[in-house]
């Protein structure tokens, strides 16, 4: 398999090897789902709305690679939701943890041939908007693959015609549909006031940006910051997958440089953990509704 290659390869791995991880993973359910979606960091509690999961560690796939963040177990989780079958990936990959962005998106290609056609990506993001506080959700319409214009689109490499196209359109990468069903879903709940929509744009990472940084990226027309998503959503197009993707805001950039407090990634789980419930019942209405 792929595992024999360099890291810093652009050609990924195979058909074949993606189709055999795939085979893999169906032998521990007779599931067979068409919904999958991907935790952000501190957002598995959306697993616990399964009935009758049946997880799958990233360690029993050869050669799949591991998450190593805090808030990602690092997991594929079969299960039934509103008495459709789903499969969650809990525990992403990210490009600051050292791997290639075709490996950080792997996992979406295995999705795929599992038998994926719906992809909901959710993530844990900073607000640029300042009408965004922590707490919010916005639905990402749009977004800024700020590594992508700096020479790491995900894409980049040699193109196998089996996956996707060798040139792709990203002008509708967000599924209007799905959205609004989303939005449905919080104002049946009450919960209307917290939601928004908006662009999400995406850093390497690991720091958390700069005051600066902030600044220009807000300039860029960025509503919310992450360090995910959008490497996913690009092979989940490529891959012909309607995709929706919804951020959680956990904190609000300091644009003015006014407040002492230094950002933590235990401050990003904190909100995420405190915002659990909401999410778990949003998702079980929401998931009733996806066709």
């Amino acid at each position: 398999m792929a595992a024999t290659n360099s890291d810093m390869s652009t050609s990924g791995y195979s058909f074949e090897d993606i189709q055999a991880m795939a085979q893999e993973v169906l032998k521990y359910s007779s599931l067979r789902p068409k919904i999958g979606i991907i935790c952000g960091t501190g957002l598995g509690g959306i697993g616990d709305v399964l009935e009758d999961p049946v997880p799958v560690p990233y360690e029993v796939i050869p050669d799949f690679p591991v998450s190593t963040v805090k808030g990602h177990s690092g997991k594929f989780v079969f299960g039934m939701i509103q008495g459709k079958p789903v499969l969650l990936m809990m525990g992403r990959l990210h490009y600051y943890e050292g791997y290639p962005m075709w490996k950080v998106a792997m996992p979406v290609r295995v999705m795929k041939a599992i038998g994926i056609e719906t992809l909901i990506i959710t993530n844990a993001a900073g607000g640029l908007n300042p009408k965004y506080k922590p707490g919010d959700m916005m639905i990402i319409n749009d977004h800024i693959d700020f590594p992508g214009l700096t020479g790491e689109c995900v894409l980049i490499g040699k193109n196998d015609e089996r996956f996707g196209p060798r040139f792709l359109a990203m002008s509708d990468a967000y599924d209007k549909d799905l959205g609004n069903k989303f939005k449905e879903c919080m104002v049946q709940l009450g919960h209307g006031s917290l939601l928004h929509e908006g662009i999400y744009i995406m850093v390497g990472g690991p720091t958390f940006s700069t005051t600066a940084e902030y600044k220009v990226l807000r300039m860029f027309g960025a509503d919310a910051i992450g360090m995910s998503t959008i490497p996913e959503v690009v092979v989940g197009r490529h891959s012909n997958m309607k995709v929706f993707g919804l951020s959680l805001i956990t904190d609000a950039a300091d644009l003015e440089c006014a407040s002492k407090n230094k950002l933590t990634h235990e401050d990003v789980l904190k909100i995420a953990n405190d915002s659990a419930l909401l999410l778990q019942k949003v998702f079980v209405n929401f998931i009733s509704m996806v066709n």
